[in-house]
């Protein structure tokens, strides 16, 4: 999308069209083509991509924003690389736990963090390379009656020093595509390493080393609905302790630190079974959900826990064990059958197997249900059967 495109999009006729490319996409089933070619019957065809463009977005948005996502305005890239609403606001929350009250967002994008740091009440300002990116911020702001400044500027130029706290979001993609590498990150990792001198806030992907994570520096890796999003390091006053996990649910939002961690034994299999949180991995705090359930790991590379007690727990998926089966193939399709089971859902952490085709070779007929836990146990290939709790 250009910027003289998107700038159109604003105007009465823009938002006129734009109304009519939402109403074609739901006639059209949709289908952006067929929507398309219904409204550059009467309009110019760069203002009907624009429109039509735009309406997707808006529908593809909702998982990350929500009802809000029908009043934004976004750029394909710039809604991938955006912050889901749920955690943006537990980070605004966490800064204005600490008296935060004035933010600068360092490559703001199309502003989802900014939106959540003026909507908890904090003075935001952003600066983005991008002008198409720049002005889709303002309409964001603008759309939801936020207030916030955005300007087009380099960040790594910006003085953040005015500023109670400086957050950025670095992109981490290069001209080969998503990259791993920090030296790829815009700005680069150079530029994130001296900003965490500071008190600051940079969201980082949840592939982080945690070598990589300066002394003194709090690292969070955050989960939205058991999927892990992203991590963000926390500097100066904002960092309380060395790691974190949170994860947000349909309960709501819980936290786990190492100091959290009394740390817990390798132990045989118990009476159940719990599937720590992607975002307690991370972190490197399965042994704290271990403590917390009064239970072990099953073995000390592996990250499932295991427990003579039934907890519930936002941290972990809970099972019962219901039986330990074969883990030879032949043995264990034997097994399968006997119970008379059909649908297997497979989990699986520690040994080599590919659960879609040993799920076809253990080729399964019969009326009922299980869940199937494969996994090594003080270093030995083993098989649970299991049902969730």
């Amino acid at each position: 999308m250009d910027l003289e495109a998107f700038g159109w999009l604003l105007t009465e006729d823009g938002q006129q069209l734009l109304a009519a490319a939402t109403r074609e996409l739901e006639n059209a089933g949709d289908d952006p083509l067929a929507a398309q070619t219904r409204l550059r019957r009467t309009a110019a065809p760069e203002h009907a991509a624009a429109a039509v463009t735009q309406a997707t977005l808006r529908r593809r948005a909702r998982e990350k924003f929500g009802a809000d996502a029908d009043r934004m305005y976004f750029t394909p890239d710039g809604l991938e690389q955006a912050t889901r609403q749920r955690v943006a606001e537990h980070r605004a929350a966490r800064l204005v736990a600490a008296s935060t009250r004035t933010v600068v967002d360092l490559g703001c994008g199309i502003g989802g963090d900014l939106l959540a740091n003026a909507r908890a009440g904090i003075t935001a300002a952003g600066v983005d390379l991008d002008p198409v990116r720049v002005a889709v911020a303002e309409a964001n702001l603008a759309a939801l009656g936020l207030p916030g400044a955005v300007m087009v500027a380099d960040a790594t130029t910006v003085d953040t020093s005015p500023f109670d706290v400086a957050f950025a979001d670095p992109a981490r993609r290069s001209a080969r595509g998503r990259t791993f590498d920090v030296d790829d990150w815009t700005p680069p990792w150079s530029f994130v390493a001296a900003l965490l001198s500071r008190d600051a806030c940079v969201k980082v992907a949840p592939g982080i080393p945690h070598a990589l994570v300066p002394a003194g520096v709090e690292a969070e890796w955050v989960s939205d609905h058991g999927e892990v999003k992203e991590a963000a390091l926390w500097s100066g006053r904002l960092s309380t302790t060395a790691r974190r996990a949170t994860v947000i649910g349909v309960s709501g939002l819980a936290t786990l630190t190492d100091e959290d961690d009394p740390g817990a034994p390798v132990r045989s299999i118990g009476q159940y079974f719990y599937e720590p949180d992607g975002a307690v991995i991370r972190a490197g705090l399965v042994t704290a959900v271990a403590a917390g359930v009064n239970g072990g790991l099953v073995d000390e590379h592996i990250a499932y826990v295991t427990s003579d007690e039934s907890f519930r727990t936002p941290f972990a998926r809970g099972y019962r064990v219901l039986d330990e089966l074969p883990y030879r193939e032949k043995q264990l399709r034997a097994a399968l059958r006997e119970r008379g089971v059909g649908r297997l859902t497979i989990k699986k952490r520690g040994v080599d197997v590919v659960p879609e085709q040993l799920r076809q070779r253990l080729d399964l007929h019969g009326e009922q249900e299980a869940t199937l836990v494969l996994t090594r146990v003080a270093g030995s290939g083993t098989a649970l059967l299991v049902a969730p709790f």
